[in-house]
């Protein structure tokens, strides 16, 4: 029984990830795209009708890659997204076998998918903004914060683990 007690996450780490997500990717995915497009449906990009369903195709992709990540976070790391409430344990389980950063990837083709099925420049301009804020904010402070966290371990992952073009099959040379 205390052994099953250890190992499950902590309460905390479940609320935290539900607030967090409501506040921080319910924004950036949800409120911040509603304000730049209005959910208004345009002309489809150059023209081409086909470029709604595929927005909505990467959109629907992303969806779950995003809650794997939510869930990891919690089950697997003992933690939350949230960096004042970062996880205990070192993330690299479904996902994370194959690329370092599914999170980041899941909410860019989000925002992407949002751009072509709305027809939206201003939502894909967004998302251009936010993937170069992202890949700023990894290499800048996740990533050192990490490596002091998680020491050979985490530099055993990106060995392991591309930053951000995923691998089909988990194995290789960190590239950097």
């Amino acid at each position: 029984m205390e052994q099953a007690r250890a190992t499950r996450p902590p309460l905390w780490a479940y609320l935290g990830t539900i607030v967090f997500t409501m506040v921080v990717p319910g924004s950036v995915v949800g409120l911040v795209p509603y304000l730049i497009s209005r959910w208004e449906l345009r002309p489809p990009f150059l023209g081409f009708g086909p470029t709604r369903w595929i927005g909505l195709g990467i959109f629907v992709v992303a969806v779950p890659v995003f809650a794997d990540f939510l869930a990891r976070f919690v089950r697997e790391g003992h933690g939350t997204p949230a960096p004042v409430a970062s996880t205990r344990r070192l993330v690299v389980g479904g996902v994370y076998r194959h690329v370092r950063n599914p999170a980041y990837i899941a909410v860019i083709a989000m925002l992407v998918g949002q751009a072509l099925f709305f027809g939206s420049s201003g939502v894909l301009e967004y998302a251009f903004v936010v993937a170069i804020a992202f890949h700023l904010f990894v290499i800048l402070y996740e990533e050192p914060t990490l490596e002091r966290t998680f020491g050979s371990a985490y530099q055993d992952y990106c060995r392991s683990a591309p930053r951000w073009i995923p691998r089909l099959h988990p194995a290789g040379r960190c590239r950097r």
